[in-house]
């Protein structure tokens, strides 16, 4: 049987503020229909002053340990929102966890940070350069958000959520099949932050609003983010060897309802079998699909083993793909409270 890496631990942290769709109306001319009809999102976590994405991390992290009884030899930490610029958020986040002097790095992929995040670890477990890595994706989105842009403030919210991996077969419950990566430069500007980086530095507080936070070109992305998704989803089933009638879980990037619905009208994968959480706590952006499984996990929704599609689409253009097993494991949510402790421990 082929050696792979396998999903043995699975963790979240969601913050504890939740904040509805009529919070936001009050104050961005809109309405709770109109955010529900486009995006599917009725509510939304949020971070409270002071709380980082390496804080988040740390909870996510140690719930995954947690979750499998081991520890980790190596730790990716995909997200849009480090902590600093530099140095990078992923070392402070194994040591807060307790993990010593682990390698750690982050991953910058925007909303299919996760799913890169997985296709690396699998690749440093099979190589032998770690036998267990830990992959988190954690965002705080909202320190990026112009929190008066109806387009962005009523879709992004904050979490994370992880995984631990560790070598496996192919035959395996949380036994990763196939993966499939994909990027396109050409669509840079379509998700981004325009100012801040050595591009455009904006010293002295140079930089325009616009320039500052996140911007999409939602009709665009759109567009990108159903094919782009849906071919990549394709090209991990032929590898596989499975057909799209074989998949009985399927957990896209949860950005918006309409587009994971299209992804899977395009791939024939039934209602039944769609699985995600974007109602309750919005676009949490690389923390989205661990946190889509630890919820659909904990909730006993499917059974372990069965045929598995993940996949996102986000900046850069970058998107991903990758066919598992359904894990075998018991999640573990931690509040950020777990990271002070952890911290202070």
């Amino acid at each position: 049987m082929t050696a792979t890496a396998v999903i043995c631990g699975l963790g979240a942290c969601l913050p504890q503020r939740t904040v509805t769709n009529e919070e936001l109306a009050g104050r961005l001319d809109t309405s709770d229909d109109w955010i529900r009809t486009r995006t599917g999102i009725a509510r939304r976590r949020m971070v409270e002053p002071g709380t980082s994405t390496g804080d988040l991390a740390v909870a996510a992290g140690a719930a995954a340990l947690e979750s499998a009884g081991a520890d980790a030899d190596f730790v990716l930490l995909a997200t849009t929102t480090p902590d600093r610029l530099c140095p990078g958020t992923a070392p402070e986040v194994g040591y807060r966890i307790g993990l010593g002097e682990v390698p750690a790095l982050d991953v910058s992929a925007v909303c299919s940070g996760f799913v890169y995040g997985l296709v690396l670890a699998r690749a440093l477990v099979t190589a032998g350069v770690c036998r267990r890595p830990l992959v988190i994706g954690a965002e705080v989105y909202t320190s990026i958000i112009d929190p008066s842009d109806r387009n962005t403030a009523v879709i992004f919210g904050d979490g994370a959520g992880a995984v631990l991996l560790r070598e496996g077969l192919v035959s395996e419950p949380g036994a990763i099949r196939a993966t499939d990566l994909g990027s396109d430069g050409r669509g840079s500007d379509m998700i981004a932050i325009a100012g801040g980086g050595s591009r455009e530095p904006g010293r002295d507080g140079a930089l325009p609003r616009d320039r500052r936070y996140f911007q999409m070109d939602g009709r665009m992305v759109y567009g990108q983010a159903v094919r782009r998704m849906t071919d990549s989803s394709r090209t991990v089933l032929e590898q596989a060897g499975w057909t799209p009638s074989a998949v009985g879980a399927f957990v896209g990037h949860q950005a918006n309802q309409r587009i994971l619905d299209a992804v899977a009208d395009h791939l024939g994968v039934g209602d039944r079998c769609r699985f995600g959480n974007i109602a309750e706590v919005g676009n949490t952006a690389a923390a989205s699909i661990p946190l889509a499984l630890a919820d659909t996990a904990a909730q006993g929704r499917v059974r372990p083993g069965t045929p598995t599609v993940l996949t996102a689409f986000g900046g850069g253009l970058a998107w991903g793909s990758v066919a598992l097993n359904w894990p075998d494991v018991v999640p573990v949510q931690h509040d950020v409270e777990h990271a002070h402790t952890s911290a202070a421990s």
